[in-house]
């Protein structure tokens, strides 16, 4: 056969049409071993879909993962790129349900199917064993609080780091008891579910007990009423376990407004008229905490402020004599009282966050030197 016999079969050839690449392309290969597992340290609406990817993965555009509930119909749960070979799927997935999976390769219309796999449940987990150095640090803690309260009810004198704004109260009380004017308590300006609002009521009542035994007036304005009431029925108890109940006077705690700066400019007006020789500034603060140290600054009153509003602090700083800072207030009950169960608590605090720290600083140390134990302590406080 010529060259010249050849040119009108190859032309012929060449005007077939094709219709599709899959005309020319061999069909694409499933992926294989489709294993589900349920996942770990979770609540039970996880479940792991592993699989071999297919052989012919780098032609693929997608993978389907199907799902199939209870015997049911296999429906499309996630689409996802070639390349990948397992997926958490978190869609609907019920505890103790079976759910049997199969992986789809897709390649243009070209689609063919995995094995199903076997049925599997998902099923929550009573412990995160990932958390158990939360756990070891739970019962050490615990172990501290026990071990101080004892010591504490014992009658073994803990000691407490001394803080200047507590310590000045008994020079404060007195100050106002030889000057014969009134002591001033405001609360804070938030409701009685802020923990600072309780710290400073926990302080009222020290204070208002002091009041009680040098009989000297204690003004308390209030802001907020569930507060005010409170705040009353301490002060009446305080007076109470004084031995002096009918020294009492209930006008002495009083209900203003729950208008901030009309609240504000209330107390403003009360240490301006009333020229009280104490000020305390204790709990919740905000935007009035400058006017109020201002106005008390102004008037020659001795004042001590606190807060965990550390956006107010500066202020309270600036213009009172001592400041209570931060997690200070939360220990000043126990401070004042040096009731077991609360110096007990206290103490085991300051034990746990100095272990803590310690402990920080020991495994830094360890992980800067490969150590890989020290590095996942570390990575996963």
């Amino acid at each position: 056969m010529t060259l010249l016999m050849l040119i009108p079969l190859l032309l012929s050839q060449a005007e077939t049409p094709v219709d599709s690449l899959a005309d020319i392309l061999p069909p694409i290969r499933p992926a294989t071993e489709v294993q589900v597992s349920d996942f770990p340290n979770d609540e039970g609406h996880q479940l792991v879909v592993r699989w071999k990817l297919s052989p012919d993965d780098k032609l693929l555009d997608d993978y389907i993962i199907l799902r199939s509930k209870e015997g049911g119909e296999f429906q499309a749960a996630a689409v996802i790129a070639p390349g990948t070979d397992s997926i958490v799927d978190d869609g609907g997935i019920a505890n103790f349900t079976d759910y049997t999976y199969k992986v789809a390769a897709v390649r243009g219309e070209e689609t063919i199917v995995s094995e199903p796999s076997a049925a599997t449940q998902a099923a929550g987990q009573w412990f995160h064993i990932g958390r158990i150095n939360v756990l070891v640090a739970m019962i050490f803690f615990f172990s501290l609080v026990t071990f101080f309260i004892s010591q504490a009810k014992r009658g073994k004198n803990l000691f407490l780091r001394k803080i200047a704004g507590l310590e000045a109260i008994d020079e404060a009380v007195g100050r106002a008891t030889e000057m014969g004017r009134p002591i001033l308590f405001v609360p804070g300006l938030s409701g009685i579910g802020d923990i600072a609002t309780i710290a400073a009521l926990n302080i009222l009542q020290g204070i208002a007990k002091k009041a009680a035994q040098y009989d000297t007036p204690i003004i308390v304005p209030n802001k907020d009423p569930i507060v005010y009431t409170v705040a009353r029925e301490i002060v009446k108890e305080a007076y109470s376990d004084a031995g002096r109940p009918d020294a009492f006077n209930p006008d002495s705690v009083f209900f203003v407004t729950t208008s901030q700066f009309a609240y504000v400019a209330a107390v403003n007006g009360i240490m301006l008229r009333e020229k009280p020789a104490t000020n305390f500034f204790l709990g919740m603060f905000y935007a009035e905490s400058l006017l109020l140290a201002e106005t008390g600054n102004i008037s020659g009153a001795i004042q001590i402020a606190g807060t965990d509003a550390s956006a107010q602090l500066p202020f309270f700083i600036t213009a009172c004599d001592y400041t209570i800072i931060g997690e200070e207030l939360y220990a000043a009950s126990a401070y004042l009282s040096r009731e077991p169960n609360l110096v007990g608590t206290i103490k085991a605090q300051d034990w746990g966050k100095a272990t803590i720290g310690i402990l920080l600083v020991v495994l830094t140390i360890l992980a800067l030197f490969g150590l890989e134990f020290a590095t996942k302590i570390v990575t996963s406080v």
